[in-house]
């Protein structure tokens, strides 16, 4: 299921997919794995996605793009984009399933999560980052990274004209 909120989500330039293929590749090399028609068909497929997207949902556009293409190798496709870089993986709370957003190109961010719809909020915020810092330096820590994420009940859902979709 993809999971994300159309009016924030965060663009993937096609200059940053023309980056992010070749860092692909460079990767592939580094690691001696060959291309395959369906692997490929799976990375271009998720370096043009601009949402927060699962195995199965990616696996079924995949299929209908390539039937050649099979869950186990959406599965193993997302795990070397992970470990290349060119992937992140995200468990947002008690989420039953990993969601995947594209890493090339696209700035920090923070998140937040409906717990009843499961809608996903992508924001930056200067204040909080700042405070973030100062919270670090306060207690002795340089941070190298972090993930923020912001759990509660959106607009749509507080008003009852959004169903609940988990």
């Amino acid at each position: 299921m993809v999971r994300s909120d159309k009016r924030a989500k965060a663009a993937v330039a096609p200059a940053d997919v023309g980056t992010s293929r070749e860092l692909w590749r460079a990767f592939l090399a580094e690691k001696g794995l060959n291309a395959s028609k369906t692997r490929d068909a799976v990375v271009e497929l998720f370096l043009g996605t601009k949402a927060h997207v699962d195995l199965q949902t990616l696996y079924e556009v995949a299929r209908k793009k390539h039937a050649g293409v099979g869950f186990a190798t959406v599965y193993r496709t997302m795990k070397l984009l992970e470990e290349a870089g060119l992937a992140h993986a995200r468990r947002f709370g008690e989420a039953k399933g990993t969601l995947y957003e594209v890493a090339v190109g696209r700035a920090h961010h923070d998140h937040l999560i409906c717990e009843r719809c499961g809608r996903i909020v992508e924001f930056v915020d200067a204040d909080v980052e700042g405070l973030q810092d100062k919270i670090a330096h306060r207690h002795g820590f340089t941070l190298s990274r972090h993930r923020h994420e912001l759990y509660g009940v959106c607009a749509e859902c507080r008003g009852g004209r959004r169903r609940p979709t988990a």
